[in-house]
């Protein structure tokens, strides 16, 4: 790969951290301390269930573009880059209802697995399994 394209996704890649690190001044989330303090008998949080809801709606958009920076610059191919955040925007569909559903019924589905659902909905941990995915099939493909 060029430095240019290192370059841009070390920026995707920045994105992403930035996120991760600036999500208490960024974002509405409740649970982020009572996640912090790891214990099952910490107080549920008050919240408003419309700042929740938009604020993770806006962590994953940050989160997405800066996934598909590093899947394009990664492969250069803009239809795997489409993929990419079909697979993405999926999971997430599949996760955040389940998570709004674990945060409705105050997290009595069980501790742990909300705290995992809600890992998938605030993390791009499926950038973890495409990239490996899509460099696979670049492989295949140079193969044939």
């Amino acid at each position: 790969m060029k430095v240019l394209n290192w370059f841009f996704v070390l920026i995707g890649i920045a994105g992403i951290v930035s996120v991760r690190i600036f999500e208490d001044s960024l974002f509405y989330d409740p649970f982020l301390n009572y996640f912090h303090d790891a214990t099952k008998n910490a107080k549920f949080p008050d919240f408003e269930w419309t700042k929740l809801i938009l604020s993770h709606l806006f962590r994953f958009i940050l989160n997405l573009i800066s996934s598909c920076i590093i899947i394009h610059f990664i492969f250069k191919n803009k239809s795997w880059t489409v993929q990419g955040a079909i697979l993405i925007t999926i999971i997430f569909a599949i996760t955040f209802p389940i998570y709004l559903y674990c945060v409705s019924d105050r997290f009595e589905i069980g501790y742990l697995f909300s705290f995992y659902i809600r890992r998938f909905v605030i993390q791009p941990l499926i950038l973890l399994l495409i990239i490996p995915l899509f460099y696979y099939r670049k492989q295949i493909l140079a193969k044939a």
